[in-house]
């Protein structure tokens, strides 16, 4: 099978929610609407989509988001059924690339535990910031 890796568009909505769904990184009730989307796409940002060439079928995500300081990497995740066949380096290339282009840092957060997704993001050069705390305010 052949796979690309390109830009958002917003017929892959549904698609994507299915990906955020299924690898428990997203959705609406976490504010990620398609509105939301949109907005940190015209603010700089971008949304990457994997997908099979010949089918077209949607199997995974990479949402940067540019806050014009850095960038943010969100949401980069892959189908249960996909993963363990290389393609995050696929989506990940195209990602990091897009990052150089910019020309600004990148930054991510990950689950301490997620060491498969720790050990591609040390890969592509993501050095761990130190022991610090994460706090969020959802429903303002």
């Amino acid at each position: 099978m052949n796979f690309i890796v390109r830009k958002f568009t917003d017929s892959d909505y549904d698609a994507v929610l299915e990906v955020w769904k299924q690898t428990d990184m997203g959705g609406a009730h976490r504010g990620d609407n398609l509105r939301v989307i949109n907005d940190t796409l015209k603010n700089g940002g971008v949304l990457f989509v994997l997908t099979e060439e010949k089918n077209g079928n949607l199997v995974g995500t990479s949402w940067i988001t540019n806050d014009s300081r850095r960038l943010y990497l969100h949401h980069f995740g892959i189908l249960p059924e996909y993963q363990g066949k290389g393609l995050s380096n696929l989506l990940m290339e195209k990602s990091m690339q897009y990052a150089k282009e910019t020309k600004l840092q990148i930054k991510l957060e990950v689950h301490k535990q997620n060491s498969v997704a720790r050990k591609l993001y040390e890969k592509y050069g993501f050095k761990y910031l130190g022991d610090y705390d994460v706090f969020i305010v959802r429903d303002i």
